[in-house]
């Protein structure tokens, strides 16, 4: 299998009540790449999303994942083949800390009952296992911190450490820095910049800046069609994509 297959969307077609929101998306990710789609509201970014998540079906097309059809899987199927999506509406457990949400992720990627945890090695094996996802994300200042009275962005960073949880093969992020100060906007990209140094990304972001921060290639869906593919460098002289999204600067 060559890296350009890693995963493979393949003429997808979305349409809802007659109305088509997708038509004919062709696009390839490769192993280890972090590909951004981006696009004016009504593209069909979130639609897209939610094919490649298992949220929708496609009306027709294929996604191939690592060779292997997955089209119209449930997301906890496609969780378990290693696609996690990290969703734009923050989705933890509020009372509990940090450290005990990403636990929790831990424990069930792993398949472990709680009966499992009377024994020390379980403890400690899924403990450190916590503890390096807490460090990957930058919430060790505050892993014994409830979710509920922690910042907007350290939310969204928790939420990124529970989708690590699952170890996937590729990530999700829908969104990552909606809502996001200057500041947490910052911090987010070098998190997770840092945290996908090695894995294949996936991301749909509004804020350029952010897009060009991470991105190694960029897909521009205008009108439910893939109008160009590229690196950054192209994407952001491309006078189509001037004209349909970026505008003049």
């Amino acid at each position: 299998m060559s890296m350009a297959d890693y995963l493979r969307i393949s003429k997808i077609h979305k349409d809802f009540s007659g109305l088509r929101v997708l038509e004919g998306v062709d696009l390839k990710v490769r192993e280890s790449e972090r590909h951004a789609i981006i696009g004016p509201n009504g593209a069909g970014k979130t639609t897209l999303f939610n094919i490649i998540s298992g949220k929708f079906k496609p009306s027709s097309g294929a996604i191939l994942f690592m060779e292997q059809d997955i089209s119209g899987k449930q997301p906890h199927e496609l969780n378990r083949l290693g696609l996690a999506r990290s969703f734009q509406i923050t989705n933890v457990f509020r009372e509990l800390s940090v450290f005990d949400n990403i636990r929790s992720g831990v424990r069930s990627r792993h398949g472990l009952r709680y009966h499992f945890f009377r024994r020390p090695e379980h403890n400690r094996l899924i403990n450190e296992r916590t503890e390096a996802i807490v460090h990957e994300v930058g919430l060790q200042k505050v892993m014994n911190t409830p979710a509920s009275v922690l910042s907007y962005g350290q939310q969204r960073a928790l939420e990124i450490g529970i989708t690590l949880s699952t170890e996937p093969k590729i990530i999700l992020l829908d969104e990552p820095t909606a809502g996001m100060t200057r500041e947490e906007t910052g911090e987010a990209i070098r998190m997770i910049d840092r945290v996908t140094a090695k894995r294949t990304l996936i991301i749909i972001e509004h804020d350029m800046d952010v897009v060009f921060s991470l991105a190694h290639t960029i897909s521009v869906l205008h009108y439910g069609k893939i109008l160009v593919s590229d690196i950054p460098e192209k994407i952001r002289s491309d006078q189509r994509v001037k004209d349909a999204y970026l505008g003049e600067e």
